[in-house]
């Protein structure tokens, strides 16, 4: 009888094409990862440390909601998300 196939995490970087640049506006602006996720929370969306960690990372996917969340709390217009 075969073994069955361990699960192995998938990462769909296709499904999240600001991740990279969430970091580095994040960065740039001086916030730690718990910052944004605080400045978030302030702007009414309940989110923590390691979600924002995912989302940089790529492992997590970003909806057009959370698109305009984001923005608002690294205080920067929704296209910043998407330049390179």
């Amino acid at each position: 009888m075969p073994r069955p196939k361990k699960y192995k995490p998938v990462r769909r970087h296709d499904r999240n094409i600001v991740g990279e640049r969430v970091s580095r506006l994040r960065k740039d602006a001086g916030f730690s990862q718990t910052e944004l996720a605080a400045r978030c929370q302030v702007k009414g969306w309940d989110i923590t440390r390691d979600s924002i960690k995912r989302i940089e990372s790529g492992e997590r996917e970003v909806i057009d909601k959370e698109l305009t969340r984001l923005a608002r709390a690294l205080g920067v217009p929704i296209a910043a998300l998407f330049e390179r």
